[in-house]
């Protein structure tokens, strides 16, 4: 193996060859790299953007959630506290209750989920660290306090604990609809402070306004009822088995989901474009990988004069085959291990130092994330391209006689 790998590497680094045979192999190296590059480029990329868009739905969704599945409400009664705050990986919990209300403040109206939860929620979430006014607050000198997203704020003109004004919660009675002139008979109402305003992304700053479970059950009537039980899960939990024990332990009539199931949509859709992405990228890389195709088949022919003085001299055409194999691997090589290691090194000057900026983004710079096993995944779909495009020319074109 070391003739044909010394005669291989004279070929593609020979300082007295600067033909265009030579010319097209770099060419081919380059190629590669790019397309190397790029693959490394967008799947971190990819990967950025998706742990920011699970850390913002951390920082609202529970990682287990239990609630009815027929009802759209249950007592809690029903419920061993106990047991499950003693089940292995349980670390936190709060009952929630949600029903979608009416809003208003001043002359402007919208509609939006209240989310009555306990102050334990605060203390699961990070909603303290998106709060852009104000403060996360639920209760104070038992005053009950609403912490609303920006899109209902924005459309309201709230402006978080500086409100002039209390904001009105009206909620539809349950049960039989009275008639009359006054609509406002078939309707419960309450009033609530406004303690500040967080901003996470579209799918919760136009949609919940997180209130004390105290105010939600005074507002819709209710004792002991709750919609939802939500737990977090301690650092290092398997959720999936959390999710089997707490699904024994709550019996048929409630359905347990993990935050991967219950934001499944998203979840499925970030994966899908990563690779869907992955997929273009790769048929471009493929493309380019016929360079070597190319470059090996010219090389070949134009040393048919080596090839011969080769066999005269007693060489096998087994050994001349792995001549050329070897110079379609190194070409394929270099510019693989050439991509990678440029697309490593701009994503870690991204991830630590920021070149782009994300404008009118959460973030201030575009969010980037490598992972090893991608890299191993790239290179070996790289090599396993060049050891296809390799073997084709150099399998049919040695079999010409000299």
């Amino acid at each position: 193996m070391k003739f044909p790998f010394y005669i291989a590497k004279r070929y593609l680094v020979s300082k007295k060859s600067h033909n265009a045979i030579n010319i097209i192999s770099w060419i081919s190296v380059i190629s590669v790299a790019i397309g190397t590059f790029a693959l490394v480029v967008v799947l971190s990329a990819f990967n950025g953007l998706e742990s920011l868009v699970e850390s913002l739905y951390e920082t609202f969704d529970s990682d287990i959630r239990i609630e009815p599945k027929k009802a759209k409400v249950f007592n809690e009664d029903l419920i061993d506290f106990e047991a499950i705050q003693n089940t292995k990986g349980v670390e936190n919990y709060s009952r929630v209750l949600e029903e979608i209300c009416g809003v208003r403040y001043q002359q402007q109206q919208t509609v939006a989920t209240i989310k009555g939860v306990e102050d334990s929620f605060l203390e699961m979430s990070l909603l303290d660290s998106m709060m852009i006014d104000g403060e996360a607050l639920l209760m104070r000198n038992n005053i009950p306090y609403a912490i609303t997203g920006y899109g209902i704020a924005a459309s309201l003109g709230i402006y978080g604990s500086k409100s002039a004004e209390n904001i009105s919660i009206y909620a539809p009675k349950r049960g039989k609809v009275k008639g009359g002139v006054d609509p406002m008979q078939n309707i419960y109402s309450k009033m609530i402070a406004s303690a500040g305003v967080y901003y996470i992304s579209p799918d919760y700053d136009n949609k919940y306004i997180v209130v004390p479970l105290s105010f939600a059950r005074d507002l819709l009537k209710y004792d002991t009822e709750i919609s939802a039980l939500e737990i977090t899960a301690a650092p290092r939990t398997d959720l999936n088995l959390l999710k089997n024990e707490l699904t024994n332990l709550m019996g048929e009539d409630f359905k347990v989901s993990n935050r991967y199931e219950f934001n499944e949509l998203m979840y499925k859709t970030n994966k899908t474009e990563k690779w869907v992405v992955f997929l273009i990228l790769l048929f471009i890389l493929i493309i380019a990988a016929f360079n070597i195709l190319s470059s090996l088949s010219m090389l070949i022919l134009e040393k048919r004069k080596d090839i011969g003085i080769l066999k005269s001299m007693g060489a096998r055409y087994s050994s001349i085959r792995k001549i050329f194999f070897i110079e379609g691997l190194l070409i394929n090589l270099s510019g693989a291990l050439s991509g990678i290691f440029l697309g490593v090194l701009l994503v870690l000057i991204q991830q630590y130092i920021g070149i782009l900026p994300l404008e009118g983004g959460i973030v201030e710079y575009y969010p980037v994330k490598l992972k090893v096993s991608e890299l191993f995944y790239i290179l070996f779909t790289v090599i396993v391209i060049g050891l296809l495009t390799s073997w084709y020319p150099v399998r049919n074109l040695t079999k010409v006689k000299i």
